[in-house]
Order: structure tokens, then sequence, then C-alpha cells
């Protein structure tokens, strides 16, 4: 058992209002010692820096931190944030994302702390919250029941207005009395109430705002809108006789309320689900571990981000590990499939590494913390997505730039719409100025581009490929030729056994393997590694005493059955000139690697070669299919290597490509690539993102390929985490269809208002089926971009010739195997 204690001693936050708990939270964030859990330490530019362990947090240039942002609906409150954030004092940089409701904030210790710049996005009329604090998770699941409640009563009361208005819609002249009909309306007057006071009070809100800062938002419009029409409607209702008394409008009001709440809670839900990718890996770090006490017995629970380099901390089961370390004690089986794509759970035994953000699945074990914070390769995830998620595409940001000026146009049209039907029907001119406010809401156009794009970005993250740029989407989907990278990108890291040659009549290759297994044992060299894993099950029969290893030669030693029934051999295994049998046969086999068993004799050092075993590289199971679905998508494929170029072309003619090239160096991959593009190819490059830095940096769009390197440090557009290089023809698939529902997205916005807007201004469109069309135009675009959360791998992964039904990459990858 341990001995629990409180994770800290803050006090805790007390109960009251909104705004007691949010000036309590601020004033805590400005301890430098809270800052790292929901930001780093970076360079003025904004350029992460190498900060040393323990020193002070105040002392870095500037730091970089993450906010979630309540009371945001449109492109204008992103860039009202934007302009709120850049004009205090010691703000760098800003950026906000209007789809995620995140922003990215720059800004320099030594002149602002966190309380400052929240202050100021507070000022503006908002809230801002840390992004990884559970305080944030919690306004955001209040805000989603708030809106859940504003709809539910938007739509009862749209029901009993509805039923109150419907006589007047179906009586014939002299059926009502002008009774009967005051009475139905004040009944509807009584009945609106509650949707003018509590549903509709976030337009009102924001409205105000609006006025107050002297600014357009898209609330603005739509406020006014219902502002105007419970106006004209209560004026008719009080006063019959008046000028606004031949119709009244609650009808009209409740229901368009209802649809603009349907629409807002439906895309809070679908952004939640498609763009919760950011969120679902932010948020896998437990708040509190146990961490093992100076007396080594007991284990007290302590908050993650007071975790040090060489703590040792216990984990258990259903638990996340909060840090990069080594078990140090038990055996258990990890879940990675967030940080990595892969599915399956993975051995990690003692010894092993776990990496923060994957989920213990079987015992508890206990673990030595060998990375925390921003060292950890959780932490450059996250900060990848996080750059990517407040990135904006070309396409969003010329929707962002017209977002204000088209507002404003739309109050000089409602006004003129208004002034022009004024001296035939003063009541309908005003229902004509309200249709125009509403339907001509650029909603839809706003969230064209985002929505699609953070998707896309969201389904790649879940499969393990980070986005690092969102506008190498855009990029990627006109893509004509990829060229990859040899080792580590279409062979795996290792070595494998492709022949076993023996050189004396009657030795068996399962026993000539096991001899030379014996030996292989005794070193950590690849092609030793590479002749154990091809072993035979009963190679451990052999033993190997005397061991010598000659650096880059090979081993000797005596070799003696492990019963002690047979008499102890000296054998030699590695080079040919090592195995003494000469090196002029080393080459004999081709360009692959040749490693040569061989027995001594006599005492004189004369040996007689047994066997001799052809290793190479080891193509991906998955690289040739892989290699055919793009050619089968018209993209031609090319390979740029600085290995040998036997080596290369063997390796292209196993993955079926075409045009491949050896022996470049760093530059000469980068004169390759810009030859291709010299003839007006889209190129894409796919490395391993460790020697391939300037060619990632000069293609088109590039793949960092393979889990080792450092993602900070990446040049490439895109990250592939997992192991699988399906994922770049997946992604090329899901970029293309990306673009193609941004560009259905645009036209759909563009039609929407080229048709709406003229029947807004002749009068024939009823407020209501204007709101019902606002709602549904931003509706359908975000339901459009959820299309694009299911990977088009099925159809992508078929090879060329395969009949149907279309096969997965991963069948068709078994199958290539």
């Amino acid at each position: 058992m341990s001995n629990a204690t409180p994770i800290s001693a803050e006090p805790d936050v007390p109960v009251g209002p909104w705004q007691q708990r949010q000036d309590h939270q601020a004033a805590l964030l400005d301890d430098p010692q809270e800052w790292a859990s929901f930001g780093r330490p970076c360079a003025a530019g904004g350029a992460p820096v190498e900060w040393p362990p323990g020193a002070a947090p105040q002392d870095a240039p500037a730091w970089e931190s993450h906010v979630v942002l309540s009371g945001m609906h449109c492109a204008a409150c992103a860039l009202t944030i934007e302009e709120a954030l850049r004009s205090v004092r010691g703000v760098l940089q800003a950026d906000v994302s209007a789809t995620t409701h995140r922003a990215r904030v720059l800004w320099q210790p030594a002149q602002v702390q966190p309380s400052g710049w929240m202050a100021a996005v507070a000022r503006a009329g908002y809230q801002a919250l840390p992004a990884v604090d559970a305080f944030a998770r919690t306004a955001r699941q209040q805000e989603s029941r708030r809106a859940l409640w504003r709809w539910l009563v938007a739509g009862f009361c749209m029901m009993q207005v509805m039923m109150y208005a419907w006589p007047a819609y179906v009586a014939q002249p002299g059926d009502l009395s002008q009774e009967m009909e005051t009475l139905l309306r004040w009944a509807s007057w009584v009945i609106t109430l509650p949707v003018v006071c509590f549903a509709c009070g976030p337009f009102f809100a924001s409205a105000l705002r609006d006025v107050r800062l002297r600014r357009v938002s898209m609330d603005l419009p739509v406020a006014l809108g219902m502002a105007i029409t419970f106006a004209v409607s209560t004026a008719g209702t009080f006063d019959p006789a008046g000028i606004f008394g031949r119709e009244v409008f609650f009808d009209s009001l409740t229901m368009f309320v209802f649809f603009l709440l349907t629409g807002r809670w439906l895309e809070l839900r679908l952004r939640d689900r498609t763009a919760g990718a950011l969120e679902a890996v932010m948020n896998r770090l437990p708040d509190s571990v146990e961490r093992r006490d100076a007396d080594a017995a007991t284990f007290t629970r302590v908050a993650t981000r007071r975790l040090a380099v060489g703590d040792v901390i216990r984990v258990l089961p259903g638990e996340a590990f909060p840090a990069d370390g080594r078990i140090t004690e038990g055996n258990t089986q990890a879940d990675e499939a967030l940080l990595t794509g892969e599915s399956t759970p993975v051995d990690r035994p003692l010894g092993s590494r776990v990496v923060a953000g994957s989920y213990n699945l079987q015992a508890p074990v206990q673990v030595r913390v060998e990375s925390v914070g921003g060292d950890t390769r959780f932490a450059q995830i996250v900060a990848l997505m996080e750059s990517a998620s407040l990135q904006k595409p070309r396409l969003a940001r010329l929707a962002d730039r017209v977002a204000r000026p088209f507002l404003a146009a739309v109050l000089v049209a409602a006004v003129l719409a208004a002034a022009y039907w004024w001296p035939s029907d003063p009541g309908h001119a005003l229902m004509v100025a309200v249709a125009v406010l509403i339907v001509t809401c650029p909603c839809a156009l706003s969230l064209a581009t985002p929505v699609a794009m953070l998707t896309a970005a969201g389904t790649l993250a879940r499969h393990g490929l980070l986005v690092r740029n969102l506008q190498g989407l855009e990029a990627l989907a006109a893509v004509d030729t990829i060229v990859f990278d040899k080792t580590g990108t279409l062979t795996r890291d290792g070595m494998a056994l492709q022949a076993v040659h023996t050189s004396i009549a009657g030795l068996a290759h399962s026993d000539a393997l096991a001899l030379a297994a014996a030996l292989a044992r005794q070193s950590v060299h690849p092609a030793s590694r590479a002749l154990c894993a091809a072993a035979p099950a009963d190679a451990g029969r052999w033993v190997a005493t005397q061991v010598v290893e000659e650096a880059g030669s090979g081993l000797t030693a005596f070799v003696t059955d492990a019963q002690g029934a047979a008499a102890p051999r000296r054998l030699r295994l590695g080079s040919a000139r090592h195995a003494g049998v000469g090196a002029g046969e080393e080459g004999a086999h081709g360009a692959a690697l040749q490693v040569v068993l061989s027995e001594e004799v006599d005492g004189q050092g004369t040996a007689v070669e047994l066997a001799r075993f052809t290793l190479a590289e080891q193509l991906r199971p998955e690289a040739r299919a892989v290699v055919q679905a793009l050619q089968h998508e018209g993209v031609a494929v090319h390979m740029l290597s600085g290995d040998r170029m036997a080596s290369v072309q063997r390796v292209a003619g196993q993955a079926g490509i075409d045009q491949a090239q050896g022996d470049c160096t760093p530059a000469g991959k980068l004169a390759a690539l810009q030859m291709l593009q010299s003839e007006g190819r889209h190129v894409a490059m796919v490395g391993d993102g460790l020697n391939d830095g300037p060619v990632l940096a000069g293609a088109h769009v590039s793949f960092a390929f393979g889990s080792a390197v450092p993602l900070a440090r990446a040049q490439a557009d895109f990250v592939v985490l997992g192991a699988s290089l399906a994922l770049v023809p997946e992604a090329l698939l899901l970029a293309r269809r990306t673009l193609r529902v941004v560009r259905q997205n645009l036209w759909w916005a563009a039609l929407y208002n080229a048709l709406c807007v003229p029947l807004a201004v002749l009068g024939t469109m009823p407020a209501w089926l204007a709101g019902l069309g606002m709602a549904l135009s931003s509706l359908l675009v975000v339901l459009n971009a959820s299309r694009l959360a299911r990977m088009p791998g099925e159809k992508l992964m078929e090879p060329v010739g395969t009949p149907a039904p279309a096969r997965g990459l991963a069948r068709a990858a078994l199958e290539t195997v």
C-alpha cells in the first residue's frame, strides 16, 4: 500500500462566480513553476531552446503557451483575439484558430505575465484557459451542456408557438375573432420570452460585446435580426392597430433560433469529434503519479509536472506513463496506438523503454524516469500537432481577410433592403432586413477550408502520421512524383538473411546457421543480430567459449555441444579474410554482404570454409504494394540513395521502382530533386529525416520516416510515427480528397449566397427560412468535411490488377510477404 499524500499544497479554487474562479486561476498561472504545464521556453523568434534542468523559468528569453478559448463563434472572433493579444506589451506573437478554439501565444516573462495577456483576452469578451488544464475540459463540457439546454428550450417553445400560430394560417376570413387572435398573440409572446432571454443569450452577449468594442462579428447581424423580429412582433402584440400590427412573427423567430442553435450544437459536436485528435493526445498524461520516496519503501502521489529525471515511479494498469523511462521492475504490455498508429499492444519486459502518453495495460511496473516535460517524445508530438492546428492554410487566410468587409456589406445591404420596402409596408421591410442579415452570415465560408484541413490532419494523426504544416496537404494533393530514400525508408534499419551456401557435403543449412548463431550471440553487430534472428529453434544446443571479437572483421571461438558430447571446434565467423578463406571470394555473391563460417583444421591457422551467409537490407513488407498503389494513382516513383549502386538496384528491383540512383551525396540528392522540379513536376520526398534534411526542405512536400528522428527538428511537412510506408499513399489520396472537399465547400458557400441573397432582398424568403438556410449551410460544410474522418486505404492500396472486391493495405502487404 502506498502512503498517498495530496498532490500539492496549493489552496483549493473557491466555488463562486465564473469570473472569480477565472481571476484566481490566472493569478496561480503567474507562478513560474506552472508555465511548463501549458507551454515551453523558446527563443524570442519562437524556435525551441535546450533549457537546462533546474534553470529558472523566468530567465528564458520567451515562452510559448497554448490556451483554449471560450466564447468564440467565427473567424472574426479569432481576428479580434489576435489583435487583443498583440496589443499587450511583451506579447511577441499570437495565432488563434477559429476551428479548434485554441491560441498560441509567444510572450516575454520580463515584460508580461500570463495573467496580463489573459486579462486582455477577457477584456475582448472571451476567456482563455491553459490547454492542458483540467478546468478547461470541465468548461468545455459545461459549454456543451448549456448549448444543449438552449437548444431544448428553443425547440419546446417553437412547437408551442407554432401551435398558437397555426389557426392564423388556416383560418378563413371571419373564422377568428379579434379577441381570439389577440389571445393567441399574447400566448405566443409569453412563450417566446424564454427563447429571447435564455436561448438567444450567446447571440445577444456577443453582439453587445461587438458594439462596446466597435467591431463586427458574425453574431452581430444574427442578433440584430432576432432583436428586430422580436421588437416588431412585440409592437404588433401591444398595439394591433399600429404600423406593425398587421402580422406578428413569433413563429419565425422561434423557428430560426431553433435552427441556428441546432446548427451550432451539431457543429460543436462535430468539431470536438473531428478536430479532437490533438486534445485526445494532450490529455493522455495523468494529472498525478506515484513516486518512490527517499526511503525506497513507500510511494507518494505527486503532480506529474513535479517529476524529475532519475525519479522512480509506479504505474498501475490502466494508467498512462507520465514520462519517458525504462522499466526497472515488472513486465507489462503497452498501448501506443495514439502515438504510433499501431493498434496492437506491444510487450514491455524488464529493462525496456516506455514512452509518455502510452498506456500500461497488464501489470504494475516501476519506471526510472529518463526524460520529462518538453524532452519527451510525447511533448514533441504534441508540439507538432499544436503548431499544425493553429496554422491557417492559404484559402482559410483569404476567407479571414474577407470576413469583416463582407459583414459590413451585409449590414449595408440590410439597411438598403429595409429602406426600399419601408414605404409600402414597414413591418415587411424590417422582416426583409432580418432575412438579409441572417441569410448572408458567412459562417459556411469561414468554415469551408479549416474544418476540412483539420479533419484530415486529425485522421492522419490517429493513424500515426503527424501533419506539421497544413499547407502541406494542399501541396501533397498536387504531387505527381514521389522520391524515396532507401536505407531506413524502403528498407528496415537492420539486415536480414537472404541465402545460405554450404561448402561441406552433408552440412545442412539449419546446422550451419546453428553453429554461426553460437558465435553471433556474442556480438551486437547488425550482421550478428540478423544471423541470430534467422537461427533455428534448437540453435541453443551449441555453446561458444573463449570468444574473441576483432572489430570490423569477425569472431573466433571454441564451439562445443551444450551436453559436452562433442569435442570443441575452433570456428571463425566474419569476413572472408577473417575466416581465412581468401579475400577474393567475398564478392562472389554480388553486392550483398557476405559472412563466412570456417573451421580451423590444424594449429597453424589453416581454415576450411563451412558455409557462407548472404545478408542484405530487408525490404519493408509493404514497400512493393505501396509503390504499385502510387503508380496506379498516376504518381511516378523514384529512389535516391547514398548507398552503392548495386545495392540500390537490388532494392529498387524488389520494390518495383524503375528510376533509381545510387552513390548520392546530400547535395547530389538535392540536385536530382531540383532537376525533377525543373521539368515541371510536383515532387514529394520521403526520407529518414536524419541525413536528408536538405532534400526534405527542397521538396514541394516531404515526409520524415522513422520514429527515432528528433521530431522537433524535422524538416518535413509530415512525420511518420509508426513503421508502415502505407501512410504515404494513404496521405496522398486523403490530401486529394481534402482539396476536393474544400472546393465543394467553397462552391456551396458561394452558390448558397448567390441564390438566397436575392431572394431575401426581394422579400420572398421569410426569416425562419433564412435561419434554416444559414444553419444548414454551415452544417453541410461540417458534415461534408467529416467524410474525411476515414482513411481511404482500401481503395488506394489495391495493387494493380487486383480483382474486386478491393483489398486493403494490410492484406495486400501480408500477401506480398
